[in-house]
């Protein structure tokens, strides 16, 4: 009877430290949470992985939504909020990946969808524009709220309106999610295969 009760303050101590530590990941040294609240709503981690360019970590990505997906259509289709975390792990002149992001949606879409988000473009290359430089540690969250539109957060602070077309956060979504994402290891990754 003795014995037991040490027995199970262990096995309780290991199961609470188990937990806490299922709570964050750690990716290059990012910890990513398992869940975000975004609007009021509680999302989950979807997938993460870490963006390459050559041999350099540029940023961790997330991806939080209210029910696992596995494609850029299911994202876009998915209820509720949703959120794109990107963690700059190396200093990045801002304006260059303002551009990254615009090149990148130009390659998901069709250049007749892409025509109609030209005003969303220039808005985006401008927010990036302002910064400068993002530095290690620099967080940018993209959120799509239901009724309010896409609201771009760089540093802590929200950029100005928010971009209130679907087709433009389904724009976005495609740079990493696409047919033709920047990196294909990252989009197997926030798409739920965390290997």
């Amino acid at each position: 009877m003795y014995l037991v009760k040490p027995f199970l303050t262990a096995a309780l101590a290991l199961f609470v430290g188990a937990a806490a530590m299922a709570a964050t990941i750690d990716i290059a040294g990012v910890k990513v949470d398992d869940s975000a609240a975004v609007a009021g709503t509680k999302l989950q981690l979807n997938g993460a992985g870490i963006r390459y360019k050559g041999p350099f970590k540029v940023y961790v990505a997330e991806l939080y939504t209210t029910k696992k997906v596995t494609s850029w259509e299911e994202l876009i289709a998915a209820p509720g909020p949703k959120r794109l975390t990107l963690v700059m792990t190396r200093e990045v002149d801002a304006g260059p990946f303002g551009k990254l992001l615009t090149r990148g949606m130009e390659d998901n879409n069709p250049k007749a969808a892409i025509s109609k988000l030209v005003p969303g473009l220039i808005r985006m290359s401008e927010i990036f524009a302002s910064h400068k430089v993002l530095f290690p540690g620099d967080v940018i969250h993209t959120d799509w709220i239901p009724g309010t539109g896409m609201v771009v957060t760089v540093k802590g602070k929200v950029q100005g309106e928010p971009f209130q077309e679907l087709e433009f956060f389904k724009a976005m979504m495609g740079i990493w999610l696409g047919p033709n994402p920047a990196y294909w290891k990252l989009k197997e990754n926030l798409l739920g295969d965390m290997s």
